[in-house]
C-alpha cells in the first residue's frame, strides 16, 4: 500500500470543477490534504484530465489546477498540480486543521 505524502483532514466545502471541454461540475469536498482534495461530484469527470478547481476555505478562496487521479462511484480524488496562492491557502488550512485535530484528541484523553 502506498504511503500518503500528506495527512488528510475532514473538510466539507462546496467545490466547483471546470473540466476542459464541459460545463462546470458542482460538488462538495470530503477531505483535503496539502497535495489534493477528494470530492463528491454529481457528474462524471474523466480520470486523467487536468481540471480547474474553485472552492472557499476559512482562510480564503482557492483556485487551483488538479489532476483527476481516481474515481470510486461519485467520489473523486484530485491531486493539485501547481504551486500558487491557492496552494498556500490550502497549506495554511491543513496546518490549522492539524492543530484542531491534535487539540480534539488531547481533550478526549
Amino acid at each position: 500500500m502506498e504511503a500518503r505524502r500528506h495527512p488528510r483532514y475532514k473538510l466539507e466545502v462546496d467545490v466547483r470543477v471546470y473540466p476542459r471541454n464541459a460545463a462546470v461540475v458542482r460538488g462538495h469536498s470530503v477531505d483535503i490534504s496539502e497535495s489534493g482534495i477528494s470530492a463528491m461530484l454529481r457528474v462524471e469527470v474523466p480520470v486523467g484530465e487536468v481540471v480547474r478547481l474553485e472552492f472557499s476555505l476559512p482562510l480564503g478562496p482557492v483556485e487551483v489546477h488538479a489532476l483527476v487521479r481516481q474515481r470510486n462511484a461519485f467520489r473523486y480524488g484530485l491531486q493539485f498540480v501547481e504551486e500558487g496562492p491557492g496552494q498556500g491557502v490550502v497549506a495554511r488550512t491543513c496546518r490549522e486543521l492539524a492543530i484542531e485535530e491534535t487539540l480534539r484528541n488531547d481533550s478526549v484523553v
